[in-house]
């Protein structure tokens, strides 16, 4: 079983290195009729007969060296443009977006001729390679129960040096998904025969990328079924996440998309939905008729009546640890650096602060775009609507949530973004904490302090701090994944919806070698 685990990561490794090399396996042959295809009707008279000429006259040999040649000719033209004060025909691409689409109608070699072959190569392989590492693991640990041997002494999850070379490779990843499309053209071509499939048209790289956070959640959840047999919470919890985020997520969005409808993730709720509110995204489903309209009372009711009413009953696990993508990729590829998140006083207050203020510039942008829309007017006070909203995008969407949400789970456990970025964490937190009826009971006299608890918490919780006092924990932050419950040896926490009365105590009780003391009086000392 051993050497099946062994090959089993080689193929793995194998999967991955390829995935990275086919970003350099690509020429590309620019011709007229292919640039004149992606352009639109302003960018064709001015940028194709320039484009055509220096596109034309050499062949690029890679995606760097393609988009920096379209890139500067772009920004030529553009600043002509400007210098004759034509400013009704100035360009507002992106320049890597311009050149993506170029390199993707001019894109040759290997990967392009050869995509399924690809496909197998990288996901199958990386598929295939996964789960030989993981299912023997029935076999060598036949019993139930959590293992979590030697994780502080793994070179992979104990930020050893495997574990730096994950976090390069994802922060390195992301950035290159969200900021460089232009260079990621092969990747996109590795997808299009499962585009093709689903949704009748090429690949893109956020098709690649829903492509990809499908399929890591599927393997590393059926890894969380392995590690976590015998937990029923564990096994429904993962198979929710993983089930919400294959079908509301990825499936059925694209789907729709194949029926020329607009696309919409279900169970994605404003503020992490950031951009609901704003005016395409409006234009869009009012345009798309009756099934826009029910999309967008749909998500109101979600952020102003589900949230309220589904935290009161269940607490914010119902949406963080039971549906939400992020959580279910925190569950499932962050389990094994769960350990590593802070749980000091100076990250709590760090949390607080970061946390509140993202949904402090969430609901702010929301409210200046709304106003933009009904009145038209971009410019408010000091402030221009259309600024912010890419502000927010950039920082909070993209560098928060994406580089440093997922790619520093290595380095920082698995929860960062929920812990620290998510707005709707945020509003879920609020009101769990002062209306809800769920909680954590402890009972502190079966207490051992261990510590397995606080260690295994992915939110930074000091959770042994509340068991050994007796105290419900009742957090903002928690999202109750139940883990601190399921190592514990003790069965000292359980996970609970109860009545309001008496879910927060401050009045401890301590046992200790001095007696029983209940809000710092003596009850009793065993010691005489």
């Amino acid at each position: 079983m051993n050497t099946i685990r062994k090959i089993g990561l080689l193929l793995l490794i194998a999967g991955i290195v390829l995935f990275t090399a086919s970003l350099f396996l690509s020429d590309f042959r620019a011709d007229r009729s292919a640039i004149e295809s992606v352009l639109n009707e302003k960018e064709q008279q001015h940028l194709l007969d320039p484009l055509t000429d220096v596109l034309t006259s050499t062949e690029a040999s890679s995606a760097f060296a393609l988009s920096k040649t379209i890139r500067s000719t772009y920004t030529a033209v553009n600043d002509s443009l400007r210098k004759s004060e034509k400013w009704d025909e100035v360009m507002y691409a992106e320049p890597r977006e311009l050149a993506s689409r170029i390199a993707r109608a001019s894109v040759t070699g290997t990967v392009a001729e050869n995509r399924g072959l690809w496909l197998f190569l990288t996901f199958g392989l990386a598929i295939a390679g996964g789960l030989m590492f993981i299912l023997p693991n029935v076999v060598l640990k036949p019993h139930p129960g959590i293992k979590n041997d030697h994780v502080f002494q793994s070179k992979a999850t104990a930020r050893g040096w495997i574990g730096w070379i994950v976090f390069g490779w994802l922060v390195g990843f992301y950035i290159l998904l969200y900021f460089y499309p232009d260079l990621t053209i092969s990747w996109a071509l590795i997808a299009d025969p499962v585009s093709q499939w689903i949704k009748g048209q090429p690949g893109d790289r956020w098709f690649l990328y829903g492509l990809m956070y499908c399929t890591v959640m599927v393997v590393m959840g059926i890894r969380m079924f392995v590690k976590y047999r015998g937990n029923k919470y564990q096994t429904l919890r993962t198979a929710s996440v993983v089930f919400f985020q294959v079908c509301f997520a990825f499936l059925i969005p694209e789907l729709m998309m194949r029926f020329n409808m607009p696309a919409m993730d279900f169970k994605n709720i404003w503020p992490l939905d950031y951009d609901f509110f704003f005016s395409w995204n409006i234009d869009q489903k009012l345009q798309a008729g009756t099934l826009g309209l029910f999309m967008m009372i749909w998500g109101t009711l979600l952020i102003i009546v589900a949230v309220p009413v589904f935290v009161y009953f269940f607490g914010k696990r119902w949406y963080c640890s039971w549906v939400c993508g992020c959580g279910g990729l925190a569950e499932t590829l962050g389990d094994p650096y769960r350990q590593l998140s802070d749980k000091s006083l100076k990250a709590w207050k760090i949390e607080r602060w970061l946390i509140h203020g993202v949904l402090v510039f969430a609901v702010v942008m929301t409210g200046l775009t709304l106003y933009t829309y009904f009145s038209g007017v971009s410019q408010v006070w000091f402030a221009d609507t259309y600024d912010i909203q890419k502000t927010y995008g950039f920082l909070i969407g993209s560098v928060f949530a994406g580089v440093i949400g997922t790619g520093f789970y290595p380095v920082m456990g698995s929860r960062v973004w929920c812990r620290f970025g998510c707005p709707l964490a945020a509003y879920l937190g609020l009101v769990q904490r002062f209306k809800s009826r769920f909680r954590i009971t402890t009972n502190g006299g079966q207490c051992i302090s261990c510590g397995n608890c606080s260690t295994y918490c992915e939110m930074g919780i000091d959770v042994r701090w509340y068991a050994q006092r007796g105290q419900n924990i009742v957090r903002s932050s928690c999202v109750g994944c139940g883990i601190c419950s399921a190592v514990c040896p003790r069965g000292v926490l359980k996970l609970e919806n109860g009545p309001e009365e008496g879910r927060i105590s401050d009045d401890p009780i301590l046992i200790g070698r001095e007696g029983v003391r209940l809000n710092g009086s003596v009850m009793g000392d065993r010691r005489g």
